[in-house]
């Protein structure tokens, strides 16, 4: 467990920092998640380890893959999640999924409160005398960043319960 749990910090840190600085996830980060998450399950239980870690693989893919066709997510963050799928093993990554929903929901929370209040600052500061209604709008981003919220909710899936 102590091992699966490094494995999961690691790829999942790696895929913060490339996602916040670049807002992307590079393929070496779900193909590490992946190629380590097999043979973590192998070394560990064996065939059925193996077959475990292909069907968390499949799984985590498919749980995502509809957010990606409905344009609701990249294709960094699926692949992302299907190399958290081999780590977790098949039953363990739909709990991931359900604790990266939420972490997303309070992340996409954070964010628009931020662009709030900075839209606030903003119109408070430095009024111009041309402003009207529409410039002072706030602005809010295309999208964010989701592998802070798919790591958050793989790590949180790793937490023993009671």
């Amino acid at each position: 467990m102590i091992a699966q749990a490094w494995i999961a910090a690691v790829i999942g840190i790696a895929a913060i920092v490339e996602d916040v600085a670049r807002r992307r996830i590079s393929n070496w980060i779900p193909v590490s998640a992946f190629g380590a998450g097999l043979l973590w399950q192998c070394v560990r239980f064996g065939w059925q380890g193996a077959i475990s870690a292909l069907l968390g693989t499949l799984t985590g893919f498919g749980v995502f893959l509809v957010f990606y066709l409905f344009g609701g997510m990249g294709g960094g963050d699926v692949k992302l999640m299907a190399g958290f799928g081999a780590v977790l093993g098949v039953k363990k990554v739909a709990e991931a999924a359900l604790w990266t929903a939420g972490c997303g929901g309070i992340l996409a929370a954070l964010v628009i409160a931020a662009s709030a209040i900075r839209g606030f600052w903003k119109s408070y500061r430095a009024p111009s005398a041309k402003t009207d209604g529409a410039s002072r709008r706030i602005q809010s981003a295309d999208s964010i960043p989701y592998a802070p919220a798919i790591a958050a909710g793989v790590w949180l899936s790793l937490v023993p319960k009671g």
